[in-house]
């Protein structure tokens, strides 16, 4: 028998503990598969051309580099024309909204162009496609595109297009520039319809929109301008950027400060550069001269600055003209009117200088002169044949020079002052009355100080000469001015006011007669052998004056030299002053005034005594006349036939000159010639009246059987010219000493007592 206790039993319970983890279990995964259903994406398809650079649950979808999207799966899919990659695509399900007809789905990769570096991020997270969503009806495959599209209207900023003839260096993504510095992008470009122009679509940053003007003006600021000339090369690029990948800029002109907002409805044109966005406003010129113009590149030129340009030229069917289309700069909008002056400029070189040097690296140009600013509006016009002269309004003083001939002067000869340019010719033209020819003078600026009413102008064109045995005298105002011709000037007095706002002066042919001054006078003179305008008039070897003119009287007995005294003109314009003709003399006994074979004759004077009364009329003679009578011991010598006695011949005493012949008149009844001579003062006192006369003329000969031959003269000077001879006796025979006016006879020859006296006889003391 046991002494185990006895069990108890109870009925098996039909719950168990164990099944509470598969229940867990169970909720766990209903839960986590109600997440995934609430969390799953939206799927969708993309058309690609290729898969390169695309991988399945690795490429992502990216909007503004937050991740939406991933790629699921990638298939071959044969379309109509070819086959395409259709990437599935899981998109995040809160961006289904977004998932219309207009989003855009491109594949953004690493990209190095010289446009510039794009998609960089990529190096790291690897390539992923880029979306941009937009609206139209829902959508569930899309066509990729080949690059990323262009910025959306609907993006803050503005949104602009312009209009170009040509695309140029301009991409996607080349920037836009103000004042170098970038403010936007081009978004796209695009042939118009008619495939005539370029539309570029453009975006401007919406904090720059304001800089973009109703009158602002775009330019292609690709690449680099290069501007050369002699003065250097200059060049002009907006940015480094704008030289790689092409570029826009824009300015509104500071003459449009006011300009109005722009309405972006309106489109822009796009300027090919720079200088062709200045242009504005068309006038229309009339050539003669059309030598080197070029559509599109001949410049409008205002004192060196370009105001406008040539845009098109059309040349008429006779070849003989064109008209211009000029575009110019609204800033001289003002000055395009009646007076405004346009001519063409080309390179010149000639003995004047040379002009238009500019135009031998730029080409021709046109230049303008501006008309005056609120006279009547004008927009065509005929050009002008070569420059015009200087505008009088020009700073500056303006005179006018009259003249008889204008010599080799041409517009652009220098004017003179000293040796020193001081002005310039700016024209010159016939007088109404063609009788004269008148110059357009200009003086600068800094030397109108230097002309007033007293300036004496002549044309210093070429060399002066004078000369004589001593030298020659060569004189020119400049080496300009002998090539070119050339105006001088100088001014005597300092204080002579000019009478007009655009004074005249004469224009003097040379610099003598420019400044001669002094007393005009009249000299009568039986020939004018020699004689010329010019001939100088001289006291003892100084030159006092100048003949200026030579006319015949009008009996035309006489030569009338009318002169000009510069000097010691109150001596010699007096009565008693004489004036001769001094002329080379050549001979075996007496030569002189050898010089004037060179020079040519000229006029000596004497002058008369100050205190005797103005004269300006004489009489001149053909050689020096012998001093007053009261000077000498005038006589008359009487004679039967004046045989070769002239004026001029000596009066000989022992030999020895003492006095001359001043002339010779028949008698009052003609039968006897009457003698005047002249003896100097110092040897009045040798003539008494017992002194005897006789010619010296030539020789004499006595001849006898017993003495033979003996041959007689006086000297070898009276053998040649002639003369006359005298002697006093001593003693009572003396007689009384000779007054002026006495009249003694003259013999044929000496007797020969006469060739014995010799009387001691006091000499008068000469004067000081």
């Amino acid at each position: 028998m046991s002494d185990l206790p006895k069990a108890k039993t109870r009925p098996a319970s039909s719950w168990s503990a164990i099944w509470i983890l598969p229940l867990i279990a169970l909720l766990i995964g209903g839960w986590l598969a109600w997440q995934a259903y609430n969390e799953k994406g939206v799927e969708i398809e993309v058309v690609f051309e290729t898969a390169e650079g695309i991988e399945v649950g690795k490429t992502a979808v990216m909007y503004k580099g937050m991740s939406i999207g991933t790629v699921r799966d990638l298939r071959l899919e044969q379309g109509a024309a070819r086959q395409v990659i259709v990437a599935v695509l899981e998109m995040n399900k809160d961006v289904e909204g977004y998932l219309n007809r207009e989003t855009r789905f491109w594949l953004v990769k690493p990209s190095v162009t010289l446009a510039g570096i794009s998609g960089l991020e990529t190096l790291v997270s690897g390539n992923y496609i880029g979306i941009s969503p937009g609206g139209g009806e829902k959508a569930r495959r899309f066509e990729a595109l080949a690059a990323e599209p262009p910025i959306s209207e609907s993006r803050a900023g503005l949104h602009l297009t312009l209009k170009a003839d040509r695309l140029g260096s301009l991409n996607r993504g080349s920037p836009v520039f103000y004042r170098q510095i970038q403010v936007g992008l081009v978004k796209d470009y695009v042939l118009t319809d008619d495939q005539s122009t370029v539309e570029v679509k453009i975006f401007i940053n919406p904090e720059y929109a304001h800089l973009v003007r109703k009158h602002t003006r775009f330019w292609n600021a690709s690449g680099i301008t290069v501007d050369a000339g002699l003065s250097g090369v200059k060049f002009r690029a907006e940015s480094l950027a704008s030289v790689v990948t092409g570029g826009i800029a824009f300015a509104t002109p500071e003459h449009r400060t006011d300009s109005p907002p722009t309405d972006p409805a309106f489109p822009f044109r796009l300027y090919e550069d720079f200088d062709a966005a200045q242009a504005g406003i068309k006038a229309t010129v009339t050539l003669l001269d059309f030598d080197g113009l070029q559509s599109g590149r001949t410049p409008v030129m205002y004192k060196g600055m370009q105001v406008g340009m040539l845009k098109t030229l059309n040349v008429a069917s006779d070849l003989a003209r064109a008209d211009a289309v000029l575009t110019i700069d609204p800033l001289i909008e003002d000055y395009l009117v009646e007076g405004t002056e346009f001519w063409v400029v080309k390179p010149s070189i000639s003995l004047g200088g040379i002009t238009g040097l500019e135009a031998l690296v730029k080409g021709n140009y046109i230049a303008v002169r501006p008309g005056e600013k609120g006279s009547a509006p004008k927009r065509d016009f005929v050009a002008r044949a070569k420059a015009p002269p200087l505008d009088v309004r020009a700073p500056g003083l303006h005179l006018v020079l009259t003249t008889d001939t204008l010599g080799s002067l041409d517009v652009g000869s220098p004017v003179l002052y000293r040796q020193v340019r001081v002005g310039s010719v700016q024209s010159y033209q016939f007088s109404q009355d063609q009788q004269q020819i008148v110059v357009g003078v200009h003086i600068e600026q800094p030397y109108t100080g230097l002309v007033n009413g007293s300036s004496r102008f002549w044309n210093a064109s070429g060399i002066s000469l004078s000369g004589g045995l001593s030298g020659i005298e060569v004189r020119s105002e400049s080496l300009q001015s002998l090539l070119a011709g050339g105006i001088a000037f100088d001014t005597p007095e300092s204080n002579a006011p000019l009478s007009k706002r655009i004074p005249r002066f004469a224009l003097h042919k040379d610099r003598d007669s420019a400044l001669s001054r002094g007393v005009d006078v009249e000299i009568r003179l039986e020939r004018g052998d020699g004689l010329s305008p010019g001939t100088p008039i001289r006291y003892k070897g100084l030159e006092v004056g100048r003949v200026e003119a030579i006319d015949l009287s009008d009996d035309l007995q006489l030569v009338v030299l009318r002169a000009r005294i510069t000097a010691a003109q109150e001596h010699i314009t007096r009565a008693g002053t004489r004036f001769w003709v001094v002329r080379p003399e050549l001979g075996i006994v007496r030569t002189a005034n050898l010089d004037t074979l060179v020079t040519g004759p000229y006029l000596e004077v004497a002058p008369g005594k100050s205190e005797a009364p103005k004269q300006v009329r004489f009489v001149g003679a053909e050689r020096e006349p012998p001093a007053a009578s009261k000077d000498g011991l005038s006589l008359t010598l009487s004679a039967p036939r004046l045989g070769s006695i002239k004026a001029g011949n000596l009066v000989t005493y022992r030999e020895v000159a003492v006095g001359r012949v001043t002339g010779y008149a028949l008698g009052p009844n003609a039968d006897r010639v009457l003698i005047k001579v002249l003896i100097e003062p110092r040897y009045a006192a040798l003539v008494h009246t017992g002194s005897r006369f006789w010619e010296t003329s030539g020789f004499g000969v006595d001849f006898s059987l017993l003495k033979g031959a003996k041959f007689r003269t006086d000297s070898l000077e009276s053998l040649i010219e002639g003369g006359i001879a005298f002697a006093t006796p001593d003693g009572e025979q003396m007689g009384k000493r000779a007054v002026h006016g006495q009249t003694f006879a003259l013999f044929a020859d000496a007797q020969e007592d006469w060739l014995h006296w010799a009387p001691k006889i006091a000499l008068d003391k000469p004067a000081d």
